[in-house]
């Protein structure tokens, strides 16, 4: 069975009623045997916000060293996306393993007359999934209700009811204190329940079970006169301070005996009881410290909330898809200055949208579009409605992305774009930033085979079509709709397109393209103005297939050809020359010896990351650089700090450091303020984990896939930050949670990073990948030059040695060959 195949099985299961209840679930666990029943689950339940608190508490179990499954719903993109583990999908593999096992226990059901539902094999798979990754602790975002929901199958350690409103009337009851009394349910046997409810629905709760409440300072009772005003007594109390940057705020937690200040990505005073809640539940379960709660609320990822993706024009993206959510998203909205505002908006046919037009704020001109989905509302009546309910100019678009490339290109800068309605309006929006086009290498059949698997393109079409691709080849995602229309006008020029085996138009779907620069570019000239997605696209082909302007700014030495990173280590500990090189002359002068031998750039780290390596404190590591970087002013080469610590970082570059190289990939939003304020050059690396952690590997689907997606997010969030992205450059992490085969298909494939146009760099130097061809680490000089070379060859912009003299040779020698072909 292959992924594709496997999500499509599971995707007929969504034509299903929910029946209400665990015992499907539990039957269908107990086929797996049971991997429930030895977790550590939180299930978070309610109305709003439980997604985000969710998210919340997996990023500060995670900062605290945890190893943490999370299970969301829905998804933007991916199915994937839903069950996570150290913030990484479930693997495509794994998903495959998951049905082939429990396929026989659902035709069984089946027969029956009783299959279980999307939902019920989706919380199996998350449950079966974290027991084989041994998670420290489930996360669990409730799907409806909370007595008969699936995920109530565990008994859980901790739980939340987040707030309550009237939904799902049909299952839950009529009013909100029957709805409050079923989603109490949750409650663990051990501990209160904790929750931001409040008025009515708190006191149903309250006669369910004992609580912690968790609310705002000045907050008012919003669902009516309470018979008991000592409901109203907050145990946590939240606040949102102000806000500190156009894309975070502050927040400030003030428990019976903790107190929690910190910045966050999620705005508004509801999401400072999203975090309180989070924080409470981290420390009924673990203690959590309050730096570590601090972290996790800064460091918080959540796309599609409110997210503020550019600035000029002000381009937001928010899933709001009903009044409420509505109503807060125009709340936020007041916070930010802008002339006219651009909404790009469809929403589902069972929402009222009527009223959430009412609750947006009026807009100037209105773009309207029906996502790619079964449920969506046309926009012939949303144009009716629009009409009726505001005074904008309102177009309708035949896609989402024609919709939202017209308002960014119709809007000043000064203007704001507001995309909401739906997660799947917004989830497909977010293509606009996030779709990398990349360029992949089919010199043979078998090569064009792998492209097209790894593209989940079904068998048969990877056999008849695998001889088409002699020339250019290009692969990347779009929808449904998007790739029908593609292979029709690409095979209608002569190439070939094969797609995915994806059925689900609200998924991300694979596309391969292939064909002569000729056919690519009456490609890009025949796009323009199609409802494929609009000029959008034939600016990211012109982009990718090099016949574009070059980007590149900025007087750095990386920007002719490729240039040399000496690593020179004031650590007593590093598994190539730990302590050579600890005190600051014998460091200072290696420096100048390398700089002499054709470095570029000398980078100074003080804290090693081999795998096992003992992690250091932030005064320490700063003990050890700052002498020897105050010491290298008036090098002649771009000085670097090595480091993952923003306090050392921001020291680093006071004492005249001229860049920052980040093994965690700008992880910590503290991180990446500071160099988006100093406005210098940072790596962004791939890691699993820094310092690398040998007992946990994570099995790759494809492991250039994988990263190049987790670098995309990384990206945007470095841009947010107001980090430009011609001052990033890119390392994909060779041996940082990687095996030697993982690490060479990476240098090999190198060029498909180049997809997210920024400087590629690789840091190879003397690492455990060449075992197989030298034993010893001092003989592993001569294959770290080979694969320095080949790094030159495929245009790596940066390479990240020990030795700078033979590694500046075998580029050189690189090339020389290229320039002479």
């Amino acid at each position: 069975m292959e992924y594709h195949e496997a999500v499509s099985r599971v995707e007929r299961l969504r034509r299903l009623r929910p029946e209400m209840g665990t015992e499907t679930t539990a039957a269908m666990l107990s086929h797996l045997g049971n991997p429930h029943e030895d977790l550590v689950a939180v299930q978070i339940a309610g109305s709003n916000g439980k997604g985000s608190t969710a998210r919340v508490l997996d990023r500060i179990f995670r900062e605290e060293g945890h190893t943490v499954g999370c299970y969301t719903s829905p998804d933007l993109n991916d199915r994937r996306e839903r069950i996570t583990v150290g913030g990484r999908k479930i693997p495509k593999h794994e998903v495959v393993r998951f049905v082939e096992t429990v396929w026989p226990f659902v035709v069984d059901r089946a027969v029956e007359g009783a299959a279980p539902t999307f939902f019920e094999v989706f919380t199996a798979m998350a449950l079966w999934h974290f027991d084989r990754e041994d998670v420290d602790v489930a996360v669990l975002e409730v799907g409806i209700g909370g007595r008969y929901d699936a995920t109530s199958v565990v008994d859980p350690a901790a739980a939340a009811v987040t707030t309550v409103s009237l939904e799902h009337t049909d299952i839950l009851g009529d009013t909100v204190e029957e709805i409050a009394r079923d989603k109490a349910q949750v409650a663990p046997a051990d501990a209160p329940l904790v929750t931001g409810a409040t008025g009515a629905a708190l006191d149903a709760i309250r006669e369910e079970t004992d609580v912690v409440r968790v609310g705002l300072e000045a907050e008012s009772d919003r669902d009516g006169d309470s018979s008991d005003r000592s409901a109203e007594t907050i145990d946590v109390v939240a606040e949102e301070t102000g806000m500190v940057s156009p894309t975070t705020s502050s927040i400030s937690l003030v428990g019976p005996d903790w107190e929690v200040r910190s910045r966050t990505p999620l705005l508004g005073r509801h999401q400072a009881v999203n975090a309180g809640i989070a924080a409470t539940l981290a420390r009924q379960i673990a203690g959590t410290s309050e730096r570590d709660i601090a972290a996790g609320i800064r460091n918080v990822r959540w796309p599609g909330r409110f997210e503020v993706m550019d600035d000029e024009p002000l381009a937001i993206l928010d899933g709001a898809h009903n009044p409420d959510a509505c109503a807060t998203v125009a709340t936020l909205l007041e916070r930010f200055e802008y002339d006219d505002l651009h909404l790009v908006f469809g929403a589902l046919r069972d929402k009222d949208h009527p009223e959430m037009c009412r609750m947006l704020p009026d807009p100037d001109r209105v773009y309207l579009a029906a996502a790619d989905v079964d449920r969506a509302l046309g926009t012939d009546v949303l144009a009716e409605t629009f009409d009726r309910e505001t005074d904008a100019e309102t177009d309708r678009f035949g896609s989402v992305l024609v919709a939202l490339d017209r308002a960014l290109r119709t809007a000043e800068p000064s203007d704001c774009v507001l995309v909401t309605g739906s997660l799947s309006v917004v989830g497909e929006a977010r293509n606009w930033w996030t779709r990398t086009l990349r360029s992949v290498r089919t010199p043979t059949t078998e090569r064009a085979r792998a492209v097209m698997r790894r593209a989940d393109v079904p068998a048969s079409e990877r056999r008849d079509r695998a001889d088409r691709y002699p020339h250019r080849t290009l692969r990347f995602h779009v929808r449904q709709a998007e790739a029908s229309e593609l292979r029709t006008l690409m095979e209608s020029l002569g190439g070939t397109c094969a797609v995915a085996g994806i059925g689900a138009t609200d998924q991300h779907v694979e596309v391969v393209l292939g064909g002569t620069l000729a056919q690519f570019k009456d490609l890009v000239a025949t796009l323009r103005g199609r409802a494929v997605g609009g000029r959008r696209l034939a600016e990211q082909l012109t982009d990718a297939l090099g016949i574009g302007a070059d980007g590149s700014t900025g007087d750095y030495p990386w920007n002719e050809g490729t240039a040399v990173m000496g690593i020179l280590n004031v650590t007593p500990d590093s598994f190539h020359d730990g302590g050579e090189y600890d005190a600051v002359g014998d460091a200072v002068a290696r420096a100048e010896e390398m700089v002499a031998a054709g470095a570029d750039v000398v980078d100074v780290g003080g804290e090693s990351t081999r795998p096992g390596a003992e992690p250091i404190p932030a005064e320490t590591e700063r003990e050890r650089v700052l002498p020897v970087l105050e010491r290298l002013d008036g090098l002649e080469a771009t000085v670097s700090i090595d480091t993952r610590k923003p306090s050392v970082a921001e020291a680093a570059l006071d004492a005249g450091a001229d860049m920052v190289n980040d093994v965690t990939g700008l992880a910590d939003a503290e991180m990446r303020r500071i160099v988006a304020e100093r406005e210098v050059p940072a790596v962004l690396m791939h890691s699993l984990s820094a310092p690398v952690d040998p007992g946990r590997q994570h099995t790759y689907d494809d492991v250039v896939d994988d990263v190049l997606e987790r670098l995309t997010e990384r990206v945007l969030l470095a841009e947010r930050a107001g980090i430009d992205r011609s001052r990033l450059v890119l390392d994909p992490g060779l041996g940082f949670g990687t095996t030697a085969a993982e690490s060479f298909e990476l240098l090999d494939r190198i060029a498909e990073f180049r997809a997210l146009g920024t400087p590629l760099m690789i840091g190879h130097s003397h690492k455990s990948m060449f075992d197989h061809v030298a034993r010893r680490d001092e003989d592993r000089l001569v294959p770290t030059a080979a694969a320095t070379a080949l790094a030159a060859e495929r245009g790596v912009d940066l390479v990240r040695v020990h030795d700078v003299a033979p590694n500046a040779a075998a580029i050189a020698t690189a090339e020389r060959t290229v320039a002479d072909r």
